[in-house]
């Protein structure tokens, strides 16, 4: 079995702050990564569970339900146009990605500068699609007037960012993930705001229309990659895909579609998951040499025997990857993460 070469921390970590994060990166699989991101600390530590509370300051934005459905102080409650308001007037304030962003850059810059962090890293920064915010919290029938708008809003704070942090220490993430409950025709349960339907007749057409113009908005020399997921609610999927094969065909419909390099995908591995049915569909996989691609074969709950089996698995039909997570690791118990890093390690050959 040839060894997996490198390791990709998706985004979310259980830790308590960026500096946190930084450090227990660079220490534990320092020579393992080209990217590092700060953690998806603070409010971001649900994926996008925050965004309803910033939407809901718009002027014309008002919550669906009377009282507050509370996650550590976040509100889940979606939100809506109000009536008479034209959705195309909306103006959306900080959406937070921007100010957090800058906010960990600076921490970053400071452990680089004093050495901890190596020069050749990058500054990982994961977005969600503006599907995935406008599809999980606002009704259906207003989501094509609205999608728009935020997409705006949130290229909005894509740019400040990259306004602000040279673009050779940078790397973006897009998260995909809502886009496959689409694909697969699944959706989150009820108190997730309902079965999520695409507002685009054509699935297809639409989430690789969509990823593709995200592609677009990240300038080179600044690094791209996407993360191809199916959901992390409880450290569950919202459906278990059947094999690879919808992974496989969306890496290789999105690499067709954009100019400009693609520097990794990710895709996720269901823990159960070490059986050649799964991974057969990577054959097909079309990534140039440029991209490296990350199977999330990594589980806390069964550590390096685990990934070590769902890495044979793996190997027997692609033989070029790395290893990550299926999802981040920001919903494992904190107790457990030092230990989720080292499985990194153990499993993955240095750069």
């Amino acid at each position: 079995m040839t060894q997996p070469q490198g390791a990709l921390l998706v985004g979310s970590v259980n830790l308590p702050d960026a500096e946190s994060t930084f450090r227990a990166a660079a220490e534990v699989l320092g020579d393992r990564l080209r990217r590092i991101p700060d953690g998806e600390v603070g409010d971001r530590f649900h994926w996008i569970a925050f965004q309803p509370d910033r939407i809901a300051r718009t002027a014309g934005i008002e919550r669906i339900g009377d009282e507050p459905v509370l996650m550590q102080g976040l509100d889940l409650r979606p939100v809506r146009v109000a009536d008479g308001v034209d959705p195309a007037t909306l103006s959306f304030g900080e959406l937070g990605y921007a100010e957090s962003a800058l906010e960990s850059w600076d921490v970053f810059r400071r452990l680089q500068d004093d050495g901890v962090i190596s020069a050749d890293v990058r500054f990982q920064v994961s977005l969600p699609t503006p599907a995935a915010v406008v599809g999980a919290f606002f009704p259906e029938e207003q989501r094509a007037a609205v999608e728009p708008v935020y997409a705006g809003a949130l290229f909005g704070e894509l740019d400040r960012i990259l306004a602000a942090i040279p673009h050779e220490s940078l790397a973006i993430q897009w998260d995909t993930a809502v886009e496959f409950a689409y694909i697969e025709g699944a959706g989150y349960p009820e108190r997730f705001g309902g079965a999520y339907r695409p507002w685009f007749q054509d699935v297809w057409a639409g989430v690789i229309e969509r990823a593709a113009e995200q592609a677009r908005r990240v300038p080179e020399p600044v690094e791209l990659g996407y993360h191809l997921c199916y959901g992390d609610a409880g450290e569950k999927h919202f459906v278990e895909p059947a094999d690879t094969g919808n992974l496989v065909e969306f890496a290789n419909r999105l690499i067709a579609a954009v100019d400009r390099p693609v520097q990794w995908v990710h895709l996720p591995v269901p823990i159960e998951r070490d059986d050649d049915g799964y991974f057969a569909p990577l054959a097909a996989l079309e990534l140039p040499d440029e991209t490296e691609l990350y199977l999330g074969l990594v589980h806390r709950e069964d550590g390096a025997d685990g990934a070590t089996r769902r890495i044979r698995a793996a190997a027997r039909h692609v033989d070029r990857f790395g290893v990550a997570t299926e999802c981040g690791c920001g919903r494992a118990p904190r107790e457990e993460t030092p230990a989720l890093l080292g499985t990194h390690r153990e499993v993955a050959a240095a750069w």
